[in-house]
């Protein structure tokens, strides 16, 4: 038994002794560990005393640097005079001021260059509207020409101590002109449509041969409704040739009558139809309703057509016209304010503006002296006009002389004389003329009986 005693013995011995050399292997490893930590931990705490020796010098330096910039700040206000917030509005508003005038230069630049583009545009759109259209030059005279078949008949005219001439007058309130030029009366009035209706009366009357004044006031009714049915003809072909179908039927006749009426010499109804051409032109051109812009333009003038008894503006006048007759507001308006009597809020009032102008402003289109000839002729007569118990009233003789025709029911031979210089005293104190004006109240009775 002593030799496995031995054994285990020796056994346990060897354990012992690896148990040993492991230990030792072990701790000399953990020694070894334990040594590498601590001189990393020492190089931790070098660099942390580096990093907050440097953060200590950083804040320093920041400090300083506040320091200096808070000093300079204090030097530049003293320098300037100016707080920090005050700089700063003073900056600001440079910068605001300098931006303002750039953006003001920039702006001005655009509008010109926009305004040279549209006025080359407009330019090139009214002559291009205008060369298309071929229109008359202005021919109008207020004076009309009779051709007699001989001089005798120059006598007839006159009458017996002129009482034909007289009647033929003051029915018609035109003056008959009768000189020593062979075979020709002249007929002078300023008023178109009567000046037309005299020369057809005088024509029929010396192409019957029996001239008297009960005959001459059946053929001057006659040619009045001669010239009724010319004005409502050149009324339809106005309308058929701007191409409108649906004018009220009251309107027609009121339009035709602006075929015998001038303005400044130009006919006013070829005026219209012309406006109404060169508006449409130039609506096509600009993407416009062409229907709504020639319309407008062809009624802009209708208020002159209305007789002298309606007050105001003849653009005003005829607005209301055309409103109570049902036009479109739109029509309406460009009618009203194609003289700025109404500001215009549409661009087709704008543009029946333009239209109106440039048939008027065309070379040769119209003449200045002759509508204000007419303007002082109508003058004379709504003076007169004026006055109750007158019935009509006639600017002649160049306005050298108004005749008044008044209804002998209601002025009487003394009211007569009285009505004659409260005319007279009207005249002088509101028209401006040379020489001299006579005014001649003609009152006359008369009794018709008939025999069966």
């Amino acid at each position: 038994m002593d030799w496995v005693g031995w054994i285990l013995a020796l056994v346990l011995a060897g354990a012992v002794v690896f148990l040993l050399l492991r230990r030792r292997d072990s701790r000399a490893a953990l020694d070894a560990e334990t040594s590498r930590l601590r001189q990393h931990e020492d190089r931790l705490l070098t660099d942390s005393e580096g990093l907050q020796a440097r953060a200590e010098k950083l804040d320093a330096q920041r400090s300083e640097l506040k320091r200096k910039q808070a000093s300079i700040q204090a030097e530049l206000e003293r320098v300037a005079g100016l707080t920090r917030e005050q700089a700063r509005a003073e900056i600001i508003e440079e910068a605001e001021r300098t931006a303002k005038l750039q953006a003001a230069q920039l702006a001005r630049e655009i509008e010109q260059r926009a305004r040279r583009d549209a006025e080359r545009e407009a330019r090139n759109i009214i002559v291009g509207a205008i060369q298309r259209i071929a229109a008359e030059q202005t021919s109008e005279s207020v004076v009309t020409v009779v051709q007699l078949p001989s001089d005798d008949m120059k006598g007839r005219i006159i009458g017996r101590e002129g009482r034909n001439i007289r009647a033929f007058e003051q029915i018609s309130g035109a003056n008959l002109l009768i000189d020593e030029t062979p075979e020709t009366v002249l007929i002078s009035c300023f008023d178109p449509v009567r000046r037309e209706t005299a020369r057809i009366a005088l024509e029929e009357l010396v192409a019957d041969g029996r001239i008297h004044p009960q005959r001459i006031e059946e053929v001057y009714a006659k040619a009045e409704r001669t010239i009724d049915e010319e004005i409502r003809h050149a009324a339809e072909d106005a309308l058929t040739e701007v191409g409108i179908v649906d004018l009220h039927p009251n309107l027609v006749p009121t339009l035709g009558s602006l075929a015998y009426r001038t303005s400044y010499g130009q006919n006013v109804l070829k005026h219209l139809v012309e406006s109404a051409r060169i508006a449409g032109l130039m609506a096509a051109e600009l993407g416009l309703d062409v229907a709504t812009c020639k319309r407008a333009a062809f009624l802009h003038d209708i208020g002159k057509a209305l007789s002298h008894e309606n007050e105001g503006p003849h653009a005003l006048v005829g607005a209301d016209l055309l409103r109570k007759h049902g036009e479109h507001e739109d029509i309406v308006h460009a009618v009203e304010a194609h003289h700025n009597e109404v500001e215009p809020r549409t661009v087709e009032a704008v543009l029946t503006q333009a239209a109106d102008a440039i048939s008027g402003a065309r070379p040769g289109a119209r003449r200045e002296s002759l509508e204000a000839y007419i303007e002082r002729m109508q003058s004379l007569e709504k003076i007169a006009l004026r006055r109750d118990g007158v019935a009509r009233a006639f600017a002649m003789q160049a306005g050298r002389e108004v005749r008044v025709m008044v209804e002998p029911e209601k002025i009487d031979d003394a009211g007569a004389q009285v009505l004659a210089r409260e005319i007279a005293k009207e005249i002088e104190a509101t028209l401006t003329f040379p020489g001299q004006i006579r005014i001649t109240v003609v009152r006359e009775s008369r009794a018709t009986a008939t025999a069966h």
